[in-house]
């Protein structure tokens, strides 16, 4: 009964938290905001009445929170701090190479935290915050102390533990110091690197093709190099493959070799991926087929939630459904200002 008075009053659906899946409580968050007005409707119109007659205590409870914007200002704070460590995982969460980035986004990161905390608390920065200091504790210390941000050359951690791994890649000590020859001359800008296009190049071009054009007078960093900026940050691409393998080796289909089931999650991903390239994928019976993944996330008595397992790997599809909906959001707001 109250997933259909839902459906009356939202175009969208709501999302259930999956415990596979990280940040899926801020995506649920940021469905809930979405999906705000629609709420507010719901539970003022004649049909909510109707759910009060069958339980009248949680009706009454939800009616409360929803009407309360006291909540919501909690919802938007909660949104708002978390947003950079959301944007982060999003941004490392592809199969893209952003290694290089890593750093230099979790400076900005932690940066960020802490203004939205000071922000909403009203305080400056040399004051303190009892819940910023749980969550600088959680960032390991990471924050610097100076508003400036630290080059990886002047940086003691970083070039320590760079030290060690070249200790371990080049044990021979003559082929060492040329290596760290090489790296002053990156660092300095010298010879080769001081060429004006490769100043130009070296912050508008993609790193591991400037490696490749500029490089060359250092062939042993230009090897690390390429083989560093060559790597994922994570490891969501095989967390998605076993995904697909678990659809299709499951309990009930259990007596396939290792072999099919290896070539079909091969014929799975391809497939996926050529139909998204095509114009049938965005119109008809047969848009965005995969949008949910391979399953589809389930609550008590609530039934099939739809597009309940898009997440952090699909932000473009994200993006488009949002994009679809936001005339039929804003339709729905004016048919609440008017019944109001």
């Amino acid at each position: 009964m109250r997933l259909a008075m839902f459906n009356e009053f939202s175009k969208l659906k709501l999302l259930v938290v999956a415990e596979t899946r990280f940040a899926s409580v801020i995506v649920m968050l940021k469905r809930f905001k979405l999906i705000k007005q629609q709420l507010k409707m719901m539970v003022i119109s004649e049909q909510w009445s109707c759910y009060r007659d069958d339980d009248v205590t949680k009706a009454i409870n939800v009616k409360e929170k929803l009407l309360d914007d006291s909540w919501w200002d909690s919802i938007d704070y909660i949104l708002d701090f978390t947003e950079p460590i959301y944007e982060m995982l999003r941004a490392t969460d592809t199969d893209k190479h952003c290694l290089h980035l890593v750093y230099d986004m979790w400076d900005n990161m932690i940066s960020k935290v802490k203004k939205a905390i000071y922000k909403h608390e009203k305080k400056n920065d040399y004051e303190e915050s009892s819940f910023w200091g749980v969550v600088h504790k959680m960032f390991n210390k990471w924050q610097s102390q100076h508003p400036n941000l630290t080059p990886p050359q002047s940086d003691v951690e970083i070039s320590r533990m760079r030290k060690i791994c070249l200790k371990c890649l080049f044990p021979n000590n003559d082929t060492r110091r040329e290596v760290n020859v090489e790296l002053a001359r990156f660092f300095g800008y010298l010879d080769d690197f001081a060429d004006e296009d490769s100043l130009r190049d070296r912050w508008q071009m993609d790193p591991i093709k400037w490696w490749l054009v500029h490089g060359s007078a250092t062939p042993h960093l230009q090897s690390i190099s390429l083989k560093l900026l060559g790597h994922v940050s994570s490891s969501s691409c095989c967390e998605r493959n076993w995904s697909t393998y678990a659809f299709i080796h499951s309990i009930r289909r259990n007596q396939i070799t290792p072999q099919r089931a290896q070539d079909l999650v091969f014929v799975h991903n391809n497939l996926r991926l050529l139909s998204r390239k095509t114009p049938q994928y965005m119109q008809g019976n047969t848009k965005m087929w995969d949008v949910a993944g391979d399953a589809f996330e389930t609550i008590e008595d609530v039934g099939i939630l739809e597009i309940a397992n898009l997440s952090l790997d699909e932000p473009e599809l994200e993006s488009v459904l949002f994009d679809e909906i936001t005339e039929d959001l804003k339709d729905d707001h004016d048919n609440l200002n008017s019944f109001g």
